[in-house]
């Protein structure tokens, strides 16, 4: 039986992999497999309107069924920023070590480290849209720890854990991490519908 195939709207080969890994009944395909080298446009103000801006290109485009992520960590403190702008913090060129350095200095000695990971995902598949969100909860840590992961991840702990996400394998974190609760929603419903 042929697995259906999704393009997944992105070139970030860690959220690839970790997607991949969780969606093993169906054949998941990058930007890159379509040739889409495009600069999609990430302009909405909410991770959700990203998310559909993304996911709308792609079906516009080149007519396939597709999905689309967008990621914000949001903390309690700063007014749950960065958020939409997490990939971009510390400036257009997406360098996490440098989005890490500002938003520890910016949160500097505060004493409430509350924050989340929010995942939203807009599923584009005949002819019809379909919204998931993830949302894990925890804190962030005063400094970095683990070296797995990406983005954020070494200085996140979820809750309930004593560990970083970067100090996870991509099963464990994959079980808890707000893009998983988001895909496990994608899973169960094209599980249920297709």
């Amino acid at each position: 039986m042929n697995k259906l195939k999704l393009v997944f709207a992105t070139n970030n080969k860690n959220k690839l992999k970790e997607v991949r890994a969780m969606l093993t009944n169906f054949e998941i395909v990058s930007l890159a497999d379509i040739n889409c080298f495009d600069d999609i446009p990430e302009t909405a103000d909410t991770l959700e309107g990203n998310a559909i801006l993304k996911a709308n290109y792609i079906t516009k485009k080149y007519g396939l069924n597709c999905f689309a992520d967008d990621t914000g960590l949001e903390v309690e403190a700063l007014n749950n920023q960065p958020g939409v702008y997490s990939a971009r913090y510390a400036g257009e060129e997406n360098n996490s070590e440098k989005n890490m350095s500002k938003l520890l200095t910016e949160l500097g000695d505060n004493l409430n480290r509350n924050a989340q990971f929010k995942t939203v995902i807009a599923l584009n598949i005949n002819k019809k849209q379909f919204i998931f969100d993830g949302i894990c909860k925890g804190q962030i840590l005063k400094e970095k720890q683990g070296i797995s992961g990406f983005g954020y991840d070494p200085i996140f702990m979820p809750k309930g854990y004593n560990k970083s996400f970067a100090e996870m394998d991509l099963k464990e974190k994959g079980t808890i991490s707000h893009r998983g609760k988001a895909i496990q929603q994608l899973v169960h419903f094209l599980k249920n519908h297709f």
